[in-house]
């Protein structure tokens, strides 16, 4: 064995050279992995007892792609194109033997060897959309040259990996191995045995080209495309390389690479990669501490909350007891979760063993006693403090030592619901987002006496369930509904001075929400918190609750609904609005888009900077990531705090006096010190 550097080896098996790789965790394509890797081909290539090279990596993976940690940075060390190039315009077959997954830079290594085996469990993708970008090293030029023009469409603008027999049948692997190294060994000397050509994918032509496929994939995708740039740069790099020659298309895909990775989209989305893991790090906590066990889990209430968070851990094969008071209520919770698992088998998404399989790890009861042996339990009742002191007080006594107790509460302090129990120490709030068994957010809620070995296994069960979980403090609203607060109040302002409900909301559409403020309300109902008992038409919520408007439950709020639920402003909640400015003497007034815009997210990086600045979030990225994943902010523009560092902080200070709100003093003070929330825009 000849060590190359501190991650590269080269050996020689008889008459092949193999060349391995070994940079933990993922091989991913470091400046040391490249000049590994470039030293490594030379010296195999001048060896005359060399007749064949194998690429293979230690470890879980294949090169699993770029550092990322080196974008934006000085380049160093061995260029990508350089070292595909000695590994295409080798004279002697190389062979890429590929395990875990080949993603991005790793697979477009692979696609410049002349041959490729894998285990059968291998995957394969381009995934850089993901980033805001897109295969920048000859991935949109190589694949659809070996796959075809429409399977290279789908992966490029997706971004989602094709396991090993899929790969096979689309030729982008020659041949499934057992024995990785022994079968890729065994695949080159036979290469060498029959002298095999040394196939360039770069040499050949794109099949399955069609008239017009093109526009018609952009047509078929516009909706999940919307607002994004990297997937239509992708698909105009697909289409350089079904039009013209191999080069000519290079250039296409490094000057639409250039442009994207320059780009504030790809910025955004690069920082959202790193802030989301960042989530996970708990400051003061020892990240090694020891966990408490949740093997077990206890659910109190099977309605829409209750039974959605029952799914999560069902999903993840762990044990669950769901508790309601009454018999009706149970049995139409666990039949409400049985559909839903239903719905998604006949969809092809699982097996109906699976489904079996999950409704065994479910034990209905109506005894709150039958959670006493569980390691943790969540409170997923009406939101009503009353109500959930009383459930935590009976938990103090039924719940073993050492058990975790959790509530499921969006806005109610959760200090006070612990005091209801003799051990503070145990209670968290874990904050699902409704639908639960969806939606990828959960706010761990830290209460004042939370123990830091409760909150660090709270953290540790939300990625077992495969949530993104973030820290809050105890706080009205925590982060995301504390936040979401002064967007609903500005918007509600806004309708009384001038705008209408169509407006707000397509300004914030076309910003990149999948829905603005007033569809959002009646998607959730207007009627959620309501009493037709105490309502006296304050607000505005009041008067189309007693008219009788409740939303898209019976089809009529701010807008009509059709039977295909298509929406059109409502007539009567207009007349609704103008009456109620009238009696406050209000002189409405057109209200531009820039205006509505302002003082819809404005106000929301002020409340984040409050939030900051008491504590309640750990940093400014954890806050972009409850809006990212709770409520729909576009990922392309990096959540509240960062897209705030890319308007100016300077520029929302100035904008938040002129529309008479008072700036936060955190905001005040970055901006004068021309500082940002994020220091990444």
């Amino acid at each position: 064995m000849s060590a190359i550097n501190t991650v590269t080896d080269l050996t020689v098996d008889d008459d092949i050279g193999v060349i391995t790789l070994n940079s933990p965790p993922v091989n991913a394509l470091s400046a040391d992995v490249r000049d590994g890797l470039a030293a490594a081909m030379a010296a195999a290539i001048a060896d005359p007892a060399v007749k064949a090279i194998v690429l293979i990596c230690a470890g879980r993976t294949f090169i699993a792609g770029a550092d990322i940690s080196e974008f934006g940075k000085p380049p160093r060390g061995a260029s990508l194109p350089d070292v595909q190039a000695a590994i295409e315009d080798s004279p002697k077959p190389v062979v890429a033997a590929i395990h875990g997954t080949a993603l991005g830079g790793g697979l477009e290594v692979a696609l410049v060897a002349h041959f490729r085996v894998a285990v059968a469990n291998a995957k394969f993708g381009l995934p850089e959309v993901k980033l805001g970008l897109l295969p920048g090293a000859g991935g949109t030029q190589r694949l659809p040259r070996i796959v075809g023009a429409k399977a290279a469409l789908e992966m490029v603008t997706t971004g989602k990996p094709i396991g090993a027999k899929a790969a096979a049948a689309a030729g982008l692997i020659d041949a499934i191995v057992g024995d990785l190294r022994t079968g890729a060994v065994a695949f080159a000397r036979d290469a060498v045995a029959q002298n095999k050509p040394l196939s360039r994918v770069r040499d050949r032509t794109v099949d399955g080209v069609e008239p017009g496929m093109f526009d018609a994939y952009r047509a078929a995708n516009a909706k999940a495309f919307r607002g994004f740039e990297a997937p239509e740069a992708n698909i105009q790099c697909i289409e350089a390389a079904a039009t013209l020659p191999f080069d000519d298309g290079m250039a296409v895909e490094r000057k639409l690479f250039t442009g994207l990775m320059i780009g504030l989209q790809s910025k955004a989305q690069r920082y959202v990669f790193f802030a989301e893991r960042l989530a996970n790090k708990i400051e003061g906590l020892d990240p090694n501490a020891p966990l408490l066990p949740v093997a077990s889990v206890g659910i109190i209430g099977a309605g829409t909350m209750g039974g959605g968070i029952a799914m999560n851990f069902l999903n993840a094969g762990v044990p669950v007891t769901i508790v309601e008071t009454k018999a009706e209520a149970l049995d139409r919770g666990v039949a409400t979760i049985r559909k839903n698992y239903e719905n998604t088998a006949a969809k092809g998404r699982m097996t109906a063993d699976d489904v079996a399989a999950r409704m065994a790890l479910l034990t209905p009861s109506l005894d709150l006693d039958s959670l006493s042996a569980a390691d943790l339990i969540i409170e997923a009742v009406f939101e009503n403090m009353a109500i959930k002191k009383e459930v935590f007080g009976k938990l103090d006594t039924i719940a073993k030592p050492g058990a975790i107790l959790a509530s499921n509460t969006s806005y109610l302090n959760v200090d006070e619901i612990a005091a209801a129990t003799t051990r503070p120490e145990s209670v968290v709030g874990l904050h699902f987002f409704s639908p639960a068994n969806v939606m990828r957010l959960l706010e761990v809620v830290r209460g004042a006496k939370t123990s830091g070995q409760v909150l660090a296994t709270a953290m540790a069960t939300g990625k077992t369930i495969g949530k993104v979980a973030v820290v809050s403090g105890v706080c009205d609203g925590f982060i995301g509904n504390r936040i979401l607060s002064q967007r609903q109040q500005q918007a509600m302002q806004l309708i009384v001075e001038g705008a209408l409900p169509a407006d707000i909301d397509r300004v914030l559409f076309d910003f990149g929400f999948p829905m603005g403020p007033f569809q959002m309300s009646d998607l959730a109902g207007l009627d959620i918190g309501w009493s037709a008992e105490t309502s006296k038409g304050v607000t505005i919520r009041d008067r189309l609750c007693e008219a009788g408007l409740r939303g898209q439950k019976n089809g009529h709020g701010f807008y009509d609904y059709d039977a295909q639920r298509n929406r059109t402003p409502s007539p009567v909640a207009e007349k609704i609005i103008l009456d109620y400015a009238a009696e406050r003497g209000v002189n409405r007034r057109h209200i531009d888009d820039a205006e509505i815009l302002e003082r819809c997210l404005y106000p929301m990086v002020n409340e984040g900077a409050k939030i900051l600045a008491e504590g309640m979030a750990q940093r400014a990225s954890d806050i972009d990531i409850v809006w990212l994943n709770g409520y729909g902010w576009p990922i392309y523009r990096g959540g509240p705090m960062f897209w705030a560092d890319s308007v100016g902080l300077t520029t929302i200070v100035d904008k938040l006096t002129h529309y008479g709100i008072e700036p936060a003093p955190l905001l005040v003070s970055l901006a004068s010190e021309g500082k940002s929330f994020t220091n990444a825009a």
